[in-house]
């Protein structure tokens, strides 16, 4: 507003001010308290603007509460909106979990939500809730880069299945977040973009590859996010963010427009802040509803379930800290204490089952990969390109030995499953590593996820404690499409314990 029409407002104002008051004042003295009120008035004019600290409280809040308030009209999905784009640029300079903020976008459909939810009508849980997605999922109209130099401009004609069903959801798509390149190996500052780092310590790794949606989530930048899981990418980044991740049953997310690595192997899944977070979610991109939904309460109680623990698959290996399996046997210690029934198990020989399944993965991203490799080298980082291209060297042979292996593990997982209702095991062995050693060379992170993504069985990832202010989780397995049974142990967990309400420090 020109200096003129805001003297005008300001004349107006005092004018309006005084008759209202019924104060009786002779000239001089409405001259003097003119002259008062104008110099507070631009004085304060000129102060910068203050921080919006109750917009910028309510993003902490889980997707229930900030539903509650968008339907009671104590907020407004523009405003919720703002004050995640406030926060996203206060923060994410030191976190990197976004490669693009669709801002103009994301406002234009809050204002959308707004406008339904005034006319009554409700998309459910979701509805203008803000949600990023990992960069090798296609949102119409934006590049999906997968953080390779060849995809910089590969603009998606379309929206992913899964972000057509958070659409109709009524979810607000806010951005694209990082990824190391091709679902492969990272972190590497030679990508397109820079690595996202961890909020609990920024010279420590994420994990990968969907490192930008735990750190967004981590961060405090979002509640929920879409990632991918080929070997353990959902649930990595959890264990080490101190978030909640859910790899699905194999088939339940569509993967159509979600870039291929292992068409075996892949699944799409929610990074959250909160187990009930991740369901809600969950909810939307498998299509649940009604009495198919996964949410916690939904379903029979917590108390009685039977939990294999599967102790021995990781404690005894050399890698394991000490504090990881004393904070996965305290975890374990209080599910038992919530009238749980725990017995120890046995899996199979992890490195037998490792080595199978990588084997599996990179025999299949190779050939996915083998003609673009061949033809367009300059497309790939060089990192990327020498994981592509490891799967040339496994044979037909080789590639049906693993498959075989995998199917063994397959089997005593389910056989298991039929005595218990689920199987708890460590995730990662060691807290978050440090970043820098991963910048000289690719650097193999001691877990225990990659079985699950052959065998199929829907795994949560969840923090279950801390070492030197840097998370530490564990896996939940369910059987085939029981995500309810998985969630629902985590969430009695999260109910007991105050792990999941940790926040890593502001950045600075």
């Amino acid at each position: 507003m020109p200096d003129a029409d805001a003297k005008s407002l300001f004349e107006q104002q005092f004018r309006t001010a005084m008759d209202r008051s019924g104060l009786i004042l002779d000239a001089s003295e409405i001259e003097g308290l003119h002259k008062l009120a104008a110099w507070m008035h631009d004085g304060i004019g000129a102060l910068a603007s203050p921080p919006d600290v109750l917009a910028d409280r309510v993003l902490d809040l889980s997707i229930p509460e900030l539903g509650q308030r968008l339907r009671d009209g104590r907020l407004t999905v523009v405003a919720l909106v703002k004050a995640t784009l406030a926060r996203i640029r206060a923060r994410d300079g030191k976190y990197r979990s976004f490669y693009k903020v669709l801002e103009d976008e994301a406002l234009e459909a809050a204002a959308r939500a707004d406008a339904e939810l005034a006319a009554g009508e409700d998309r459910g849980p979701l509805h203008g809730i803000p949600i990023g997605i990992k960069d090798l999922i296609d949102v119409a109209g934006v590049s999906t880069t997968a953080n390779a130099p060849g995809r910089r401009d590969a603009i998606a004609e379309r929206d992913a299945e899964s972000v057509r069903r958070l659409r109709d959801a009524g979810a607000i798509i806010i951005g694209k977040l990082a990824t190391y390149e091709w679902a492969t190996v990272g972190p590497d500052s030679k990508g397109l973009f820079p690595p996202a780092r961890n909020p609990w310590n920024l010279e420590r790794i994420t994990g990968g590859s969907s490192s930008g949606c735990a750190a967004a989530v981590a961060g405090g930048l979002l509640r929920a996010t879409v990632g991918t899981d080929t070997g353990g990418s959902v649930r990595g980044p959890s264990f080490y963010c101190g978030t909640v991740g859910l790899k699905p049953t194999f088939g339940a997310v569509p993967t159509d427009g979600v870039l291929e690595l292992s068409p075996s192997l892949d699944h799409v899944g929610p990074i959250g802040a909160s187990v009930l977070d991740v369901a809600l979610t969950f909810d939307v991109l498998a299509g649940r509803i009604g009495e198919r939904s996964v949410i916690p309460g939904h379903h029979q109680r917590a108390e009685k379930v039977k939990i294999g623990y599967a102790r021995d698959w990781f404690a005894r290996d050399s890698q394991a800290m000490p504090e990881v399996i004393a904070a996965v046997d305290a975890a374990v210690s209080t599910l038992s204490q919530l009238g749980m029934v725990v017995e120890e198990v046995d899996l199979p020989d992890y490195a037998a089952v490792e080595v199978a399944v990588a084997a599996i993965l990179h025999a299949e991203s190779f050939r996915g990969h083998a003609d673009a490799l061949r033809e367009h080298p300059e497309g790939y980082g060089r990192r990327a390109f020498l994981s592509l291209a490891a799967g040339l060297a496994v044979s037909e042979d080789e590639l049906a030995r693993a498959r075989a292996e995998g199917q063994r593990f397959t089997g005593t997982v389910d056989d298991l499953l039929e005595r218990f209702d689920v199987i708890v095991t460590a995730g990662a062995l060691t807290t978050a590593l440090p970043a820098a050693p991963f910048e000289k060379e690719a650097v193999w992170t001691p877990m225990r996820t990659i079985g699950f993504n052959l065998s199929g069985h829907p795994v949560l990832a969840l923090p279950v404690g801390f070492h030197d202010g840097l998370p530490i989780g564990m896996q939940i397995v369910g059987r085939h499409h029981d995500e309810a049974g998985v969630l629902r142990v985590g969430h009695a967990f999260e109910q007991q314990s105050d792990v999941s309400l940790q926040r890593p420090p502001r950045p600075s």
